[in-house]
């Protein structure tokens, strides 16, 4: 059976005084969770606006996506993230990645690791977070942490969701088996900012990678979620023009994979609602997480038939 659909809204350096009233409308839209991002810049911090959001409505969730690993050191993350928990009551999910902006560990003068070495640190990190939120006193003999009898708050949760945003097949094994949502970009290579991405939006690609996660999750496939981060939301009446505009816009882009790819949505409320449907009976790809309140609300209201 399909899992059920899950939204999320991420929010990008909105002012102070706008940041709550998204939340609410979001809320209000349909939305089942807000998110926030981690970089080094004049943009939010990642957890602080959580709690913000949290406290002016009752019933969304709220999720760091993602945190940069190597910023946050995994006891000093689990103490301000079961504080949150409890603080919001309940409503906590974490979202954790290896790392990828090398511009901002330059900026700060942290070495920016190897792909492999950066995977395995996080590795290890979602195993500790895990144990601490779970209220577990730890000791942990890991290559990059260790720990002895560590014991931080509780989450209030007896779960806390994390979700694990990573690529590569031992990353990917690791999150299928610890992770209880494992996070999708399609992106590959960063480019030379720091910040943008070259991008595997190739269907047959996400296919294997699907299907590998699928297959190492084994029996905790029916606990798992696999999330997509939508990087555009084009609300259009014409769906092939708006899509060959961004073949156009983005290196290597095939237009059978632009239309396939769970990471856009374009095309009329109803067409990016049948394309989501069509997603997740493809890939089990049942939470999408978008930038773009307004023009996405109408697809949940199509999709939960409200």
């Amino acid at each position: 059976m399909d899992r059920p659909f899950r939204f999320g809204l991420q929010v990008r350096n909105l002012p102070a005084d706008e940041l709550r009233g998204v939340a609410r409308d979001a809320e209000a839209a349909g939305f089942d969770v807000l998110s926030t991002s981690d970089h080094v810049s004049e943009g939010w911090a990642p957890l602080l606006p959580l709690l913000a959001a949290t406290d002016c409505t009752t019933r969304l969730r709220v999720c760091p996506l993602v945190l940069n690993n190597d910023f946050h050191h995994p006891v000093h993350l689990a103490r301000e993230l079961a504080s949150l928990d409890q603080l919001s009551g309940g409503r906590l999910e974490v979202g954790v990645g290896a790392g990828h902006a090398f511009t901002e560990y330059a900026a700060i003068g942290q070495t920016f690791d190897p792909p492999a070495v950066r995977k395995a640190r996080l590795a290890e990190s979602v195993e500790v977070l895990r144990r601490l939120l779970d209220g577990e006193t730890v000791s942990f003999a890991g290559e990059h942490y260790q720990l002895d009898g560590v014991r931080t708050m509780r989450a209030l949760q007896p779960r806390v969701p994390i979700m694990v945003a990573v690529n590569g097949r031992r990353a990917l094994a690791h999150a299928a088996t610890h992770a209880d949502i494992v996070g999708l970009f399609g992106l590959g290579r960063t480019l030379a900012d720091g910040l943008r991405h070259e991008v595997r939006w190739e269907a047959d690609r996400l296919d294997r990678t699907a299907a590998y996660i699928w297959d190492q999750a084994g029996q905790r496939a029916d606990r798992l979620e696999l999330n997509a981060l939508v990087q555009r939301t084009i609300v259009t009446s014409d769906r092939s023009a708006a899509v060959e505009e961004v073949v156009s816009q983005i290196e290597g882009l095939r237009r059978e994979d632009a239309l396939a790819t769970p990471f856009l949505a374009i095309g009329s409320p109803a067409e990016i609602a049948e394309h989501l449907n069509k997603c997740r009976e493809r890939w089990g790809i049942s939470y999408f997480t978008v930038r773009e309140l307004t023009a996405f609300a109408p697809v949940i209201a199509i999709l939960r038939g409200t």
